[in-house]
């Protein structure tokens, strides 16, 4: 992963590839943010309009590269966009300034140090601007010919190596936050680009047992207790929702229980996440077109993961559960077929009527599992519906709850981590749709919706007064497109960083 370092050093006299700047959108062109002050005084001042010369404007993600001023050791200054300028005394938006670096961390791949001259007006900007440059500056290319002279190492974007090492101009390497800023970034960037791995990871490489063996190895490592059940286990259990998901693939199924726990700790959290390694849809087979990217179904559950090593990592004072539900959805002479009935944890029966429905069918089963220990409050993580999809678009992802002041507090901590989500509602009249004649529920419900309806089949397997909420992050999980701001193509780790918010403001008494 790229080096962060905090540096007070003057940018014309650092010895860098390049001094990373940015660049407001003004009502009369572009202007240069705080934090350049003296690079702009190398250009005699002129520098906002060389920048529009160039054809700058500052609009968000813009980069504009050109030669650094005379006398400057680092022989390219990097301008980056930040959006609209902010009104007098106000800030950037926190938001903005992690996608600026993002951006030109992406822009600067094969370079060996950048120098990010960009607005610290206090220790939370240096957490949000390194949290950018290690999410812009990730690349995952361990299945391309070019990251064979790595040997193994994370590796080339584009053939080029990421950035190596980013240097904050503006901080202050002595002062406790900003070390703290910068600490907390690392941590939770680095776990985060480990969700993206293994969103990235094909199938054949990532099925459930692999997948527990990444936890296991990752529990060991930050001291957090973990427990697999196989399909033995599952079976002894009675966990029919896994179960049944899994009948089809060669690949048994697992269920994964992290516990990270704080001897300070007053309120604990346990994190559910969908682990459907690779969906097919079962019998009800996706149409073409809709299985190249469903690898990534089960990124719910590497934002889970994530979240609890990154809650061990920095030692948060909230005790942590994190159940990865993890199964192949294939079809076969073994698999569930639409009419069955499977008998859940729970003791529930359902009615299997769509096995492309399945997601819901691990979850249950892990959400009850979590019920059992009577945590303060749940929180299930899932590529669930494409009707959230079709409601929210690609970039953000729905919040439901069975408390209106939970589901309005996770939202404001996705709003601080930088993530894009949306309060959903749980129409009461929408559960009717999911009676079945033959079982207690039955796996779909009216079509119309059907992003809320999920939520309301989650709901019936949370324990009796148990605070819970439920994050469809379909939308956002895995970008098909181009990269944006610290976004790459592929594995996004959606979720992690409200996750670890979450944890965060529990720790801290103020959540909700």
């Amino acid at each position: 992963m790229t080096a962060l370092t905090l540096s007070t050093a003057a940018a014309p006299g650092l010895r860098a590839d390049a001094i990373v700047i940015g660049v407001a959108k003004g009502a009369n062109g572009p202007s240069v943010a705080p934090g350049a002050e003296a690079v702009d005084k190398a250009y005699d001042g002129r520098l906002a309009g060389v920048l529009e010369t160039l054809g700058a404007s500052g609009a968000e993600g813009e980069v504009t590269k050109l030669p650094a001023p005379s006398g400057f050791k680092a022989p390219v200054v990097v301008a980056v966009g930040l959006g609209a300028e902010p009104e007098k005394d106000a800030g950037f938006d926190p938001e903005a300034l992690r996608r600026a670096a993002g951006a030109a961390a992406r822009a600067l791949a094969g370079a060996k140090k950048a120098a990010f001259a960009l607005p610290l007006a206090e220790a939370a900007d240096a957490g949000v601007v390194a949290e950018g440059v290690l999410l812009g500056a990730y690349s995952f290319d361990a299945y391309k010919e070019s990251a064979k002279e790595t040997k193994g190492a994370k590796a080339k974007a584009n053939g080029k190596d990421p950035l190596a090492e980013a240097a904050l101009l503006g901080g202050k390497p002595r002062d406790k936050a900003y070390k703290a800023a910068i600490e907390r970034a690392a941590a939770v960037a680095e776990e985060l680009n480990r969700a993206r791995d293994l969103v990235n990871t094909p199938p054949n490489d990532l099925n459930p047992e692999a997948f527990a063996a990444v936890a296991q190895a990752a529990a060991k490592e930050h001291g957090i207790k973990v427990q697999v059940l196989d399909e033995k286990a599952l079976t002894k259990g009675g966990y029919g929702g896994i179960l049944g998901v899994g009948a089809g693939s060669a690949s048994g199924p697992r269920l994964v229980k992290l516990s990270y726990t704080s001897p300070k700790a007053k309120k604990s959290l346990a994190f559910v996440g969908k682990g459907i390694t690779y969906d097919s849809g079962g019998i009800s087979l996706k149409p073409a077109g809709h299985n190249e990217t469903m690898k990534c179904d089960m990124a719910g559950a590497a934002a889970v993961f994530a979240a609890v090593v990154a809650a061990a990592r920095l030692g948060l004072e909230v005790n942590v559960t994190g159940w990865l539900a993890l199964a192949e959805n294939m079809p076969s002479g073994s698999a569930t077929r639409p009419g069955d009935v499977l008998r859940m944890y729970s003791g529930k029966t359902v009615e299997v009527l769509n096995t492309d429905a399945e997601g819901r069918l691990v979850l249950a089963d892990a959400l009850w599992a979590a019920s059992q220990d009577k945590p303060d409050a749940i929180i299930d993580v899932a590529t669930l519906t494409g009707a959230m999809m079709l409601a929210l678009g690609s970039r953000t992802y729905g919040i439901m709850a069975n408390d209106d002041a939970f589901r309005a507090a996770v939202h404001e901590a996705a709003e601080e981590s930088g993530e894009p989500a949306w309060p959903m509602p749980l129409p009461e009249h929408l559960r009717k749709g999911m009676d079945s004649p033959t079982a207690d529920i039955a796996n779909m419900g009216e079509r119309m919706g059907g992003g809320l309806v999920a939520g309301l089949f989650l709901r019936e397997f949370v324990g009796e007064g148990i605070t819970w909420a439920h994050l469809d992050i379909a939308g956002p999980a895995f970008n098909e497109g181009g990269p944006f701001g610290y976004t790459p193509k592929g594995g996004t780790g959606t979720a992690v960083r409200t996750l670890v918010r979450v944890a965060e403001r529990v720790a801290l008494g103020d959540l909700g």
